[in-house]
C-alpha cells in the first residue's frame, strides 16, 4: 500500500529531468497576487549565464523547451523566455508554441533592420514580445511599436524612463516592474502605476506591529508537533484534526485526490489515518495545514512553499539527510510570509531541533544547505548553487531531478488542496 500511495502523478519529470541543464522559474504577479506568467531562466553549464544574451544560452533554452515542454513549468501560463539575435532572426524560436510564449528581446541587442523584420514576422505568427532591461533610447521606437511588454529594473527607474512609461501605457504596452524585492518596493511600484511585478517581495512578510501568532495558528503548530513524533499517535492526531472543519475537509480532499492514489473513497478522518503510513500521513496533513496557514495570501506563496518542502524532502534522500525534517524546513521557510510575522517570532512555537531552528532563522549550517540551494536557484544565481552542490556531495543533475519533480508535485498538491 505504501508504494501505491507514493506513486508519482502522471506527467512526472523523472524521465526527462536527467537531460536538463539548470532551469529556474520566477513568477510575474498581478495586483491581486495571481500569477500572470513565469520567466524561465536557463543555464548553459558551470560557466553559463542565466539570461539568454548568448547563442549557447538560446540553444540551451530551445533544447530544454523541446525536451520538457514549457507548460510543465508554467502550468499553461505565458512563458517569458530570453532570446539571442540568432534565435530571433533565424526563427529558431519557432519550436516554441506562440500562444504560450513571450519572447524577450534584451535591450543590449543592436537594433538592426533584420532584427526588427524578424520581430515583426514573429509577432504576425502570434508570439508576444517583451523588451527587457528597458532604459529609454530613441533607437527602441521601432521595437516598441511591436512589443506587448517592457520590463524595467525597478531600482534603476529614472525620471526620463518614468515620463516615457507614462506615454507608453497609452499604447497598449504592459510594463513589468522587475527586482521588486521588498514590500516597500511593491508599495512604491503600485503607487507609480505598475500592474505586474517580478521579484522576491512575495516571500517577505507584511509585518504587523505587536502582533502575536494567532491562536488558530498555534493550534496548527500543535498538529505539526504531533506529526514530528515517531511513531505518530494516530488517535491524538485525529482528534486534533477534527477540531477544525476546514482542515478536515482539506485533508479528505487531498487523500481522495489523484496525488495519493488511494483507489477507494474515504469518508472519515479515522479511515484516512489508518490507511496512510506515517511518512505519507505527515505529508498529507502538512499540505492541508499549510493551505490553512496561507489564508488570503497569494496562491503562489503556497505553491512555492509546497515546492520547497517537496524538493528538500527528495534532495535529502540524495544527500543522506533526514527527509521528513528537511520537508519541514522547506515547508516552514515561507510561513512568515503567510502569517505576516518574522521567523524569530514563529520558531519558538515550532517542535524543532536547535539546528533546524537556526537554519530557518538564516544561519548557514548543514541543515540549511538544501534550502539555500533552492533560494539561489529561484533567483538564477548559479555560482552559489555550484558551491552548495560541492559541499553536500551531490550533483546538479540529481538536484535538478528533485526540483523538476517538486514543481510538478506542488502543482498537483495545490489543485487538490484549494
Amino acid at each position: 500500500m505504501q508504494t501505491e500511495l507514493t506513486k508519482a502523478p502522471e506527467g512526472t519529470p523523472q524521465d526527462w529531468a536527467s537531460e536538463m541543464r539548470y532551469v529556474a522559474r520566477q513568477p510575474i504577479l498581478n495586483l491581486q497576487g495571481r500569477v500572470h506568467g513565469y520567466e524561465l531562466l536557463f543555464r548553459t553549464g558551470p560557466l553559463g549565464v542565466s539570461r539568454g544574451d548568448g547563442d549557447m544560452a538560446a540553444r540551451t533554452m530551445l533544447d530544454n523547451a523541446v525536451i520538457f515542454g514549457l507548460e510543465r513549468f508554467t502550468n499553461g501560463l505565458p512563458a517569458f523566455v530570453n532570446c539571442s539575435v540568432e534565435a530571433l532572426t533565424e526563427h529558431l524560436v519557432s519550436v516554441l508554441p506562440p500562444a504560450e510564449t513571450v519572447l524577450g528581446i534584451p535591450a543590449s541587442l543592436v537594433k538592426t533592420q533584420k532584427l526588427i523584420d524578424a520581430c515583426r514576422d514573429l509577432k504576425a505568427r502570434g508570439y508576444r514580445l517583451a523588451l527587457d532591461d528597458f532604459t529609454w533610447n530613441a533607437s527602441f521606437e521601432p521595437l516598441l511599436q511591436l512589443c506587448d511588454y517592457i520590463r524595467v529594473d525597478f531600482n534603476q527607474l529614472g525620471a526620463t524612463e518614468r515620463e516615457h512609461l507614462r506615454r507608453l501605457k497609452c499604447d497598449s504596452i504592459t510594463v513589468i516592474a522587475q527586482k521588486v524585492e521588498t514590500q516597500d518596493d511593491y508599495k512604491q511600484a503600485r503607487e507609480r502605476g505598475f500592474t505586474l511585478f517580478q521579484g522576491s517581495y512575495i516571500c517577505q512578510p507584511v509585518l504587523v506591529k505587536k502582533r502575536k501568532v494567532p491562536a488558530n495558528r498555534l493550534f496548527h503548530f500543535e498538529i505539526v508537533r504531533e506529526l514530528h513524533h515517531d511513531p505518530i499517535d494516530v488517535r491524538k492526531l485525529g482528534k486534533l484534526v477534527m477540531r477544525d472543519a476546514s482542515l478536515t475537509y482539506r485533508l479528505l480532499r487531498l487523500v481522495n485526490s489523484p496525488l495519493y492514489h488511494t483507489q477507494q473513497e474515504l469518508r472519515s478522518i479515522e479511515s484516512a489515518l489508518i490507511i496512510l503510513g506515517d511518512s505519507i500521513l505527515r505529508r498529507v496533513i502538512s499540505v492541508a495545514v499549510l493551505s490553512e496557514m496561507n489564508g488570503g495570501q497569494s496562491n503562489e506563496v503556497l505553491r512555492m512553499a509546497l515546492m520547497r518542502a517537496r524538493f528538500c524532502e527528495l534532495a535529502a534522500g540524495e544527500c543522506k539527510m533526514d527527509a521528513s525534517e528537511q520537508y519541514l524546513v522547506g515547508m516552514l521557510s515561507l510561513v512568515p510570509a503567510m502569517l505576516g510575522l518574522p521567523m524569530e517570532d514563529i520558531t519558538p512555537s515550532m517542535p524543532l531541533r536547535n539546528e533546524i531552528r537556526d537554519a530557518l532563522l538564516g544561519k548557514a549550517n548543514p541543515q540549511r544547505r538544501l534550502l539555500s540551494w533552492l533560494e539561489c536557484h529561484e533567483r538564477g544565481d548559479w555560482a552559489p548553487c555550484d558551491r552548495i552542490v560541492q559541499a553536500i556531495g551531490s550533483s546538479r543533475e540529481q538536484l535538478m531531478r528533485c526540483y523538476a519533480d517538486a514543481v510538478v508535485w506542488a502543482e498537483t498538491a495545490l489543485r487538490s488542496s484549494i
